[in-house]
């Protein structure tokens, strides 16, 4: 019987943590001293990242706006990380996906079938029935956004209805009518006070928590807030694009994971017994 999603995320957050690697490649910020200025260098980078964060990730991330910019050539280089990603670890397709029924079966396809990822974002502002085909597949999970880590979040996220914030009816809705071993939350960790408030709503959901690093999250109020319960920290620009050591990528790459793995390992159930 073949592994769920869920189960794949369980075993490798057991083994490794919980970190969560972002993979958001920018031509203009990928160092030119090791790599080429173009597709072919961001595919380089990408496979250095994996190449030299894979003792301590428990999942990769996505980011699809940075692929897609690029067409086909993006796609092209989607498929070529991916292949580069250790089977045990988990996948997750960062594109945000929402739409009537059929668009939304038809991006489902793309991002399990096609490429295979074990869960993908999926935006429900347009209504339940417009992320119910991404969980046809119950072998797959999908994260729903419910209260980003962007200051726009303020926006519309907050808003009031009886008596309540939007992010929570959202998460109440969906959490009650699917199962959490298909869905979890995309909760921001710029919203500590907030994400402490979520987990006693949803303590048993997967929770995928960006914004540690350039965003400004603290990670100690994050893992505080989490209450050991079941999450994905993850961490992009400020793991992929650091400060440089000793003239050498792989060996700072491998240090900035080794540090954020360090961080979370010590909030992990099982060393707080």
């Amino acid at each position: 019987m073949n592994t769920s999603a869920f189960e794949k995320l369980n075993n490798s957050i057991s083994k490794k943590g919980w970190l969560c690697v972002g993979l958001d490649p920018d031509i203009e910020k990928i160092p030119a001293e090791f790599f080429s200025q173009d597709l072919d260098g961001l595919l380089k980078f990408n496979l250095s990242i994996i190449k030299n964060t894979t003792e301590f990730a428990s999942a990769y991330k996505l980011n699809f706006a940075f692929y897609e910019q690029y067409g086909s050539d993006g796609f092209h280089i989607i498929s070529e990380t991916m292949k580069a990603i250790p089977n045990d670890i988990f996948t997750i397709a960062d594109a945000k996906r929402g739409d009537i029924g059929n668009t939304s079966a038809a991006y489902s396809k793309m991002c399990f079938k096609h490429f295979n990822f074990d869960s993908v974002t999926t935006n429900p502002y347009m209504g339940i029935d417009s992320i119910e085909p991404f969980l046809e597949d119950k072998s797959k999970l999908i994260f729903v956004l419910a209260l980003t880590s962007n200051k726009g979040s303020f926006d519309f996220q907050r808003l009031m209805s009886d008596n309540k914030p939007l992010f929570q009816i959202v998460i109440e809705k969906i959490s009650s009518r699917f199962d959490k071993n298909n869905v979890g939350f995309v909760v921001g960790g710029t919203h500590p006070d907030e994400l402490k408030f979520i987990r006693t709503i949803i303590p048993d959901n997967v929770l995928l928590i960006p914004g540690i690093g350039n965003q400004g999250a603290d990670v100690e109020q994050v893992l505080e807030a989490n209450n050991n319960a079941p999450a994905l920290i993850n961490v992009s620009r400020s793991l992929i694009y650091p400060q440089i050591i000793d003239n050498n990528f792989e060996k700072t790459i491998y240090q900035q994971a080794k540090l954020y793995s360090q961080q979370l390992t010590n909030f992990l159930p099982s060393n707080n017994n």
